[in-house]
């Protein structure tokens, strides 16, 4: 089976950074792309970055130049380096993938950005 396990959420002040980790599974993620999304209070979720097995990344654009995804296959762990956090970027967030057309999700993290 399948499983996603976030860590390392919490509470920053703006201009803060943090770093997400996703480890996996029940699957290798060596041959598989591995996304992080989010979700606001009151808001859909929404994609955040991508990074694909031979590792091109694809940023939302509002976190382009702030965050970076990263994945190591030997530690079938995916990151997310977040820097220079702003407000908008409160939300619960989310380690996602997919194989043979099925969504596998993590539980969650919670960062909350605030002074």
């Amino acid at each position: 089976q399948v499983q996603l396990v976030e860590s390392g959420g919490g509470l920053v002040q703006p201009g803060g950074s943090l770093g997400l980790s996703c480890v996996v599974s029940g699957t290798s993620i060596r041959a598989i792309a591995m996304d992080w999304y989010r979700q606001a209070p009151g808001k859909e979720r929404e994609l955040v970055a991508t990074i694909t097995p031979s590792g091109m990344t694809n940023y939302e654009d509002s976190v382009k130049g702030r965050f970076t995804i990263s994945r190591d296959n030997a530690r079938n762990t995916a990151y997310l380096q977040m820097n220079n956090l702003k407000p908008e970027d409160t939300a619960v967030y989310y380690c996602n993938t997919k194989r043979f057309n099925v969504d596998y999700w993590g539980q969650g993290t919670q960062v909350t950005v605030s002074s």
